[in-house]
């Protein structure tokens, strides 16, 4: 028995002695994650960076320009955006897949052409008291095309998320990123790995966020401490703090991110304690629909 035990012990050694080279061999050969020039600083920029989400939806109607043009005004640093391919092939903002939440109109995206999106009021179920008024409707909100965001805000940064849209979606938004010059000013998420694969195929130079299957790995990495086994093929990590019961969002996470030379970027916080308690973490920026709350805890 004594020597069973003797041999199992000398093999687990040995065992353990190859795991351990062949991780030093994969961290060797593991890149972090590419440069890219949507990340260089700014003169006058916020740490954390505040992401304006779809504009500051909590206090401006979403994804109008009204929304936008208020979260610039104030001082957010990116406007935070999704995006979905009309019937007729234009690309414009709108979180849902269909216009009935925000809007006084009924129907997928991808059924309606721009002109009838158009005809549509964007702020008609904006309120912010539970129902009682609705300041922006009737007030000429309609809903923006990505072209004309891109020419009413030609200096800012944007986090555009590709949301699910008809095929061709992540190639006609490439087109629109090269012909406003806007590539170094673009981040792009997306849920969707078919779209952000095509996306990334089409348009290299613009820096991509995570998909939710490509967090995982890293999540569970950094569990093990060997997050420098991974090679990135993205810039940064949009994530919740919380994904169901899992605990995205800690110390261990954000410590594995940036060794990774990954920007690590929560959504959605909109309660000051949690701004708070987010921001002693060091992450790079904060995604909220009350950017004016994020500006004046920072």
């Amino acid at each position: 028995m004594n020597t069973w035990l003797k041999r199992l012990g000398i093999a687990l050694v040995v065992l353990i002695g190859v795991l351990l080279a062949v991780s030093v061999a994969l961290a060797g050969a593991a890149r972090p994650a590419p440069m890219s020039p949507w990340f260089t600083p700014r003169a006058g920029e916020h740490r954390p960076l505040v992401f304006a989400h779809q504009g500051g939806g909590g206090i401006r109607p979403e994804n109008t320009m009204e929304s936008l043009r208020h979260a610039a005004d104030i001082g957010a640093d990116v406007l935070d955006s999704d995006m979905h391919l009309t019937k007729d092939g234009v690309l414009v903002l709108m979180h849902d897949e269909t216009v009935d939440r925000t809007t006084n109109g009924h129907g997928a995206v991808a059924d309606l052409t721009l002109a009838e999106i158009k005809a549509l009021d964007a702020g008609y179920t904006f309120t912010t008291d539970g129902g009682q008024t609705f300041p922006y409707r009737g007030q000429g909100l309609t809903v923006p095309t990505v072209e004309e965001v891109f020419q009413a805000f030609p200096d800012k940064r944007f986090g555009l998320e590709i949301k699910d849209s008809p095929a061709g979606t992540p190639e006609a938004f490439c087109a629109l990123v090269r012909r406003y010059n806007m590539q170094d000013k673009v981040l792009v998420s997306s849920f969707l790995d078919a779209s952000m694969s095509a996306f990334r195929a089409t348009c290299p130079e613009v820096a991509t966020s995570a998909t939710e299957s490509e967090v995982r790995p890293l999540y569970i990495l950094s569990q093990l401490y060997l997050e420098r086994l991974l090679t990135p093929a993205y810039n940064s990590l949009q994530v919740p703090e919380y994904s169901g019961s899992t605990h995205v969002l800690t110390p261990r996470f954000v410590e594995a991110a940036r060794n990774r030379g990954l920007a690590v970027q929560p959504w959605t916080i909109d309660e000051v304690a949690d701004m708070e308690r987010i921001r002693a973490l060091n992450v790079e920026a904060i995604n909220t629909n009350y950017p004016d709350r994020l500006l004046a805890l920072l």
